[in-house]
C-alpha cells in the first residue's frame, strides 16, 4: 500500500509537486490554488507507463483535498482506494508499454 508519511509529506508538497507511482498505478500531489477559493490539495492518479505530461486527459482522475494534514491524509487513503478499487487496470499489460 502506498504510504507517504515520512517521505513525502505535506510540508514537502507544500514546496513541491510528488509524484510516484504503484504496481502500475501514478500519481501526483501538488498544492494549487483557486482564486477566490485559497488553497487545496490536488490528487491525481494515472496509468503507467507515461509521465502525467505525456498522459492523455481522459486518462486521468482528480480529486481535491484540503490543504491541511488532515486532507493528506484523506489524499493518501484516496490514493490506495483508488488502486484496490481499479487493481486490474494498473495491472493491464497495455499499461506498461
Amino acid at each position: 500500500m502506498i504510504d507517504l508519511h515520512g517521505q513525502a509529506g505535506l510540508p514537502y508538497v507544500n514546496r513541491n509537486v510528488y509524484t510516484g507511482s504503484y504496481q502500475g498505478m501514478r500519481y501526483r500531489l501538488r498544492k494549487a490554488v483557486r482564486e477566490g477559493e485559497g488553497t487545496f490539495l490536488e490528487a491525481v492518479i494515472y496509468p503507467e507507463p507515461y509521465s502525467f505530461e505525456a498522459t492523455a486527459e481522459d486518462m486521468k482522475t482528480c480529486r481535491e483535498f484540503s490543504f491541511t494534514q488532515e486532507g493528506f491524509d484523506e489524499a493518501v487513503a484516496w490514493l490506495n482506494q483508488e488502486y484496490i478499487g481499479q487493481k486490474e487496470r494498473w495491472s493491464a499489460k497495455g499499461n506498461r508499454g
